[in-house]
């Protein structure tokens, strides 16, 4: 699939061009140990595959519905650090999902960070989990229509191309990863019932396991939500993602295949406030 690197929709990922490592060849651990090389235009080339199909799909979701309303009061601008205020930022969690949301700027950016790492999460996949993900993300009128959009993208011709079968579920001896880690937040917009988040992330994506044919590997990336205060609470209502802002790679040795399986089955995400 092939879009712009940054569109108007909802990107899982975003629309951007979050990318995968392919393996060279060989049919053992694609990790093994191996460094990786510094980047050239041979791997640059190589960098492409299963996540950008990810980050696609969902643009394609919401294709034409993600357009940015310009900001004509309480604009924010300018950055501030976090740091506590003591202001619970969320009051628990619905669906698994942090929610209850302070209705201010805090709040708004919290909402924002939380819902960028579900968007991007291998739940996403889940035809069941993503019901529950898109009704309690969503604003409700805005529900149906989303669910099949992204029942559409996720199809199984999508999932087969991800290496999933139509539940969502990587093969035996597979481990699926989609984790991502907000970096900050700003506001770009803000009134008393709507807000603009910006939320920088990196994040892991790709599948480990023996034979695996879309290494795990990292992406960083933006993701702009539209959210608009809705039964209480903060909703999303559109977003989109673009590529970076990321830095050079460091030039690190991979973990192996077992490694990684393994981390992403003991280490729990976060819930994140600002």
């Amino acid at each position: 699939m092939s879009y712009d690197d940054e569109t108007d929709g909802f990107g899982s990922g975003g629309a951007g061009q979050t990318r995968t490592r392919l393996p060279g060849g060989g049919t053992g651990d694609v990790y093994g140990g191996a460094r990786r090389p510094a980047r050239n235009s041979r791997s640059l080339v190589m960098v492409a595959g299963v996540v950008v199909l990810l980050v696609s799909a969902i643009a394609f979701a919401n294709r034409g519905d993600g357009t940015v309303s310009p900001g004509t009061t309480g604009t924010a601008k300018g950055t501030t650090p976090t740091a506590a205020t003591g202001i619970r930022p969320v009051a628990g969690k619905h669906a698994g999902i942090p929610a209850g949301y302070t209705k201010d700027q805090q709040g708004a950016q919290s909402a924002a960070a939380n819902y960028a790492v579900t968007l991007v999460s291998a739940d996403i996949l889940k035809p069941d989990r993503r019901r529950d993900i898109v009704r309690q993300l969503f604003v409700s009128d805005q529900v149906a229509e989303l669910e099949a959009r992204f029942d559409r993208a996720y199809g199984r011709e999508f999932l087969d191309r991800v290496g999933l079968d139509e539940k969502g579920n990587a093969a035996d001896g597979l481990t699926y990863v989609s984790r991502t880690a907000p970096v900050g937040t700003k506001v770009t917009r803000y009134t008393d019932h709507s807000a603009s988040v910006e939320v920088w992330c990196t994040g892991v994506f790709g599948s480990a396991g023996i034979g695996s044919t879309n290494p795990v590997t990292n992406d960083w990336f933006t993701m702009a939500l539209e959210l608009r205060w809705a039964n209480g609470d903060w909703k999303v209502e559109s977003f989109s993602q673009e590529e970076g802002p990321a830095p050079v790679n460091a030039d690190r040795t991979a973990s192996n295949a077992d490694e990684i399986a393994r981390a992403v089955e003991e280490y729990g995400g976060f819930t994140y406030a600002r």
